[in-house]
């Protein structure tokens, strides 16, 4: 296959791949980019294009590309033992290391730690966990999960239903005993209210769901500190410690989805310890491995796992691939990369409020209705009119158009309705994110002519 021609592999691609989340038709008939290599904070595609990588992968790639640490990890683990499962009362040295290193890193209590492969693998196995877990305590009826709409916690038929993203429900992934409420989400609700009465308003959306089904019948309330899939929404200061609070006088689990505010990049290990959030459960996922091999895990409370392990018997839920050696060798060599090159301190003290300070200056853009950011988060929502302000219509279009011309340009980012969305490997440096700044910067400008050209 070495003579082959970037048009031979879209057209092998084109005749045999169904890719994640794609309109195949669309992308049949235009072709996909055939990425070949990597390195730093560069992908490379097969006709040559340098692209910086301001997703970081799937907001994975925390350590950034060509990292030789992690690939001798995986190679002296295949070397050692490359395979064997965790089902016959069997386990391995690197499972045995990485869950001692994850209780660790992750806020106290939580003591026990079950893997997977992915984000969506390991919210069901939550979902399985807390019903299980209320089954034993003997409140079976209490079955109820509640999420935020814009919430992503995978993509498997109980996971997307768990999450708040309509579409995906359309697709006949909307399983009974989950349920919604609207998301901290400030450009769209706060209104005329400040910070701090916000923050109240959207934790009593809560309040009024529990009450509304009733406490006896609501098991969990999960929520991602910053809703990344959704769109970098942010939560105001003290929303989710209310939140917490709510679900501890209705004695509701509260699980925090840290897929991608995990390890770093909100500035801290984990945004639970910014935000001084101690929940039963959590899901950790992507930056476990930086992407180099597919990892996830849930971390359990002491209340969760011990009522499992003195009442529970067998746990019927795994995979094959649970607790797999070269993942774990993998992740503990990340971690120490992590820790070595000082990445969460860096963020949090330096390449993170760079990142806020570069975005203001794109707030008075005519296209630019609001920046945020938080750690290496960032988003710029698009608007037609900032007085209002006035949304687009179809929502998602114009949004579209400004990340292809990101791409046009050599920058990776991502559209979500009309917000342009960073999550950048860790090790950016200013300069890096300099440049990123100045790439959009040139994407908004190409989006706002061809709109004024309209």
């Amino acid at each position: 296959m070495q003579d082959m021609t970037t048009q031979d592999w879209r057209e092998l691609d084109a005749s045999h791949h169904l890719a994640p989340f794609t309109d195949y038709r669309e992308l049949r008939a235009a072709g996909t980019r055939v990425i070949t290599h990597a390195q730093g904070h560069y992908i490379y595609d097969s006709d040559g294009n340098k692209i910086m990588d301001a997703m970081a992968g799937l907001w994975c790639v925390n350590v950034g590309y060509g990292r030789h640490e992690l690939v001798d990890a995986a190679t002296a683990q295949m070397t050692k033992l490359p395979y064997y499962n965790n089902f016959f009362k069997t386990s391995n040295q690197p499972i045995i290391a990485l869950s001692k290193r994850l209780v660790d890193l992750t806020p106290d209590g939580l003591n026990n730690v079950f893997y997977a492969n992915s984000g969506s693998e390991a919210n069901d196995t939550i979902i399985r966990m807390v019903r299980h877990f209320w089954a034993l305590a003997g409140k079976p009826e209490k079955k109820t999960i509640i999420a935020r709409t814009y919430g992503y916690h995978g993509s498997t038929i109980m996971s997307a239903s768990m999450g708040g993203m309509t579409a995906m429900h359309e697709q006949a992934a909307q399983a009974p005993d989950f349920t919604h409420i609207n998301p901290p989400y400030g450009f769209l609700y706060q209104g005329n209210l400040d910070e701090a009465a916000f923050a109240t308003q959207a934790a009593s959306w809560l309040e009024d769901k529990i009450a509304e089904i009733g406490a006896d019948h609501v098991a969990a309330f999960i929520a991602e500190p910053i809703q990344g899939a959704g769109g970098v929404i942010i939560p105001p200061a003290g929303y989710l410690k209310q939140v917490e609070a709510i679900c501890r006088k209705h004695d509701v689990l509260f699980i925090v989805d840290e897929v991608i505010t995990g390890f770093g990049r909100t500035g801290h290990w984990f945004a639970s310890h910014g935000m001084d959030l101690s929940p039963d459960m959590m899901t950790l996922a992507k930056g476990l491995t930086s992407g180099y091999v597919p990892m996830s895990a849930v971390m359990v409370g002491d209340r969760v796992a011990e009522r499992l392990i003195a009442d529970g018997g067998e746990f019927y839920h795994g995979f094959t691939y649970s607790g797999h050696p070269v993942a774990a060798a993998v992740a503990l060599a990340n971690l120490d990369l992590i820790e070595r090159d000082g990445l969460v301190e860096k963020i949090r003290n330096d390449t993170g409020p760079y990142l806020a300070s570069a975005l203001a200056p794109l707030a008075a853009h005519p296209l630019v209705g609001e920046v945020r950011s938080f750690g290496l988060l960032g988003a710029i929502e698009l608007v037609k009119d900032k007085a209002g302000p006035v949304l687009f219509d179809p929502v998602g279009e114009v949004g579209v158009m400004c990340r292809d011309h990101a791409i046009k340009g050599g920058l990776m980012v991502r559209a979500v309705r009309d917000a342009m969305i960073m999550s950048p490997p860790l090790t950016f440096e200013r300069d890096d994110i300099d440049l990123m700044i100045a790439k959009i910067s040139t994407a908004l400008d190409q989006t706002f002519e061809d709109l004024q050209a309209r």
